[in-house]
């Protein structure tokens, strides 16, 4: 194929392109002290941000992983915060195990109630999810005040998530929210400082959810 350019491209095979990647990312990171259920998220992170900063930011409680690999099998559903995180995930492996991606940002019901309230729509929404989504997997990129609404309400009891997938992006609360996440003793994935995102929450489920289907196949310890 001629690309009518100097540079030729090492390959134009999709698997052979995200093998080579993800060989450059482990050899570019280097040595890391995830673990090994940890470092196929870091890995698709990275691959979709091409940031390493980020990847070597992340955080996991202890027993984040196996928390998201059985609420995903249990067929507990995932609740993003926007519609462009709902757009992301491979849904077909979700389904796969009986569950579904929630969003409820748009809501009629919470659209009203947050103007009422002059309030975020992102508040609402979480408040929503948590009295309909128990166990659920709630994954937070962009708003840090539906991450600190949730974090509220499970410091109240009223909230009770099989797991936190929360990084949102920004510089109003952002890297704050995530601090507070990470006092909490709750399986959560996040992150340190400002980063983060609709594509970097999104690359996590899905990384997380492989690992389901290796798990259910017998594949994983």
């Amino acid at each position: 194929m001629d690309f009518g350019t100097e540079f030729k491209p090492v390959t134009v095979q999709p698997q052979e392109i995200e093998g080579l990647s993800f060989q450059m990312i482990t050899e570019e990171l280097g040595e890391h002290s995830f673990s090994a259920l940890e470092y196929p998220i870091v890995q698709r992170i990275i691959h979709a941000s091409a940031d390493f900063e980020l990847g070597r930011s992340l955080v996991f409680h202890p027993g984040a992983i196996e928390a998201g690999i059985h609420a995903m099998l249990q067929g507990k559903p995932i609740i993003a915060d926007v519609r462009m995180v709902e757009a992301g995930i491979a849904k077909e492996r979700i389904q796969r195990y009986g569950g579904e991606v929630r969003v409820h940002i748009a809501d009629p019901d919470v659209v009203d109630e947050a103007k009422a309230l002059g309030t975020t729509r992102a508040i609402i929404a979480t408040r929503k999810a948590c009295a309909q989504s128990p166990g659920g997997i709630y994954v937070i990129g962009n708003a840090p005040t539906a991450l600190l609404e949730l974090i509220r309400l499970v410091k109240a009891g009223a909230a009770q998530p099989g797991l936190v997938i929360g990084m949102p992006v920004g510089f109003v609360s952002a890297a704050e929210s995530k601090d507070e996440l990470r006092k909490l003793d709750i399986p959560y994935i996040t992150n340190i400082g400002r980063k983060g995102g609709s594509t970097i929450v999104v690359a996590a489920v899905n990384a997380l959810s492989l690992l389901a289907v290796r798990r259910a196949a017998g594949w994983l310890g």
